[in-house]
């Protein structure tokens, strides 16, 4: 358990990367999947901070899960990956008024049971 901590950071960054690229995409806007977007498309993406920062938060989250990995077992530390769907669904109803419904809420406790019994195990 004394390593908790460092999966958790690694899933937080992870989770932060998913919430900086939505963010990023969010003000890009819709765009149709056609070779004419393409060159404007990729400056506008490869330009924009928050896809920036979210690729940032990626890179820095496979560093902590090298190290996550060389010290816990894989059937362990991966279950928690978990956790970041719990706050993403949580950040995405704040940050950018995604619905979550009862049905996603009884999905979230599911995920956290199963998370309280592998870490329990």
């Amino acid at each position: 358990m004394i390593y908790f901590p460092l999966i958790m950071l690694g899933v937080l960054l992870n989770a932060a990367a998913q919430l900086f690229l939505k963010e990023g995409m969010r003000r890009i806007g819709h765009f149709d999947f056609v070779w004419a977007n393409f060159v404007p498309i990729a400056l506008q993406v490869s330009l924009n901070v928050f896809v920036l920062a979210g690729l940032v938060c990626y890179v820095v989250s496979v560093g902590v899960w090298l190290l996550v990995l060389s010290r816990v077992e894989v059937s362990f530390a991966y279950p928690l990956l978990s956790v970041g769907y719990i706050v993403n669904a949580v950040a995405g109803y704040y940050l950018f008024q995604e619905d979550l419904s009862i049905t996603r809420i009884t999905g979230i406790l599911i995920i956290c049971v199963g998370v309280y019994f592998v870490t329990r195990s």
